[in-house]
């Protein structure tokens, strides 16, 4: 074997030593991307978001649409006289001025899974300390009282809430 020979073998090793870890990496990647991309699309295609909310349910829709992130179909409203409507649905978004006298029945209905948005403006009232353990102690849920970062939170909640 020559000296061109061996080098050409060197190179050769080297070659693979660069790109297997290459390949790893990317695989890695896909694999841990894959799924949350997968999970964010379903969500934002078929997840319905129930809205607990009678005067800012306008405001809050308009948000949700105005992102172009949801379609109005998904949205649904709930009154207070009908909530088990709200029973199958896996998202619920409540507007805690208009639904505070509700919370029980709503905790109630949300599964395991569901994911529960309060969203409590300070300017409307403070949660009291009794619901705001309630709500604490549910999987799933948080409660924001920032209109900038309730678009967030929904987002977050649909990739890794089912």
């Amino acid at each position: 074997m020559t000296i061109k020979g061996i080098i050409d073998l060197i190179g050769y090793g080297l070659t693979i030593v660069e790109i297997v870890p290459v390949v790893i990496l990317m695989c890695l990647a896909i694999k841990g991307l894959l799924p949350v991309l997968y999970r964010l699309g379903i969500a934002l295609a078929k997840r319905r978001i129930a809205i607990f909310a009678s005067t800012k349910f306008g405001d809050l829709k308009d948000m949700l649409i105005d992102s172009k992130l949801f379609k109005e179909e998904n949205i649904v409203q709930i009154h207070k006289d009908s909530l088990d409507r709200a029973a199958s649905e896996t998202f619920f978004l409540v507007h805690w001025k208009d639904y505070a006298d509700k919370i029980d029945e709503i905790l109630r209905l949300k599964g395991d899974s569901t994911a529960l948005v309060v969203y409590a403006p300070q300017d409307e009232g403070k949660i009291d300390d009794g619901n705001l353990t309630k709500i604490n102690l549910k999987r799933n849920a948080l409660i924001v009282n920032l209109r900038g970062r309730l678009l967030n939170d929904i987002f977050c909640f649909l990739i890794t809430t089912k």
